[in-house]
């Protein structure tokens, strides 16, 4: 007659707690994780649209040569219209 008068024990739910703490955990790094990806495309984003958009010496460099800052010479590139 214990359970009529609330005597009888509660069901233990130590395991489902832990599950749902892990569970939280868990998803707490994975929202850290999924900003720090947005971030990180974010910057890349960026800096390849600020290249773009501003150009380099890169683009300047000549790219038929193995070392483009020394530029064509003469005897390799092709003769010009007035020679």
């Amino acid at each position: 007659m214990g359970g009529m008068f609330g005597g009888a024990p509660k069901p233990d739910t130590s395991q489902a707690t832990e599950s749902l703490r892990l569970q939280r955990e868990q998803t707490a790094e994975l929202k850290k994780q999924a900003e720090e990806d947005k971030r990180t495309a974010g910057e890349d984003y960026a800096a390849k649209r600020k290249s773009l958009a501003r150009g380099g010496k890169r683009s300047l460099l000549a790219d038929n040569r193995l070392n483009p800052e020394t530029g064509i010479d003469d005897d390799d590139s092709m003769p010009t219209l007035g020679a």
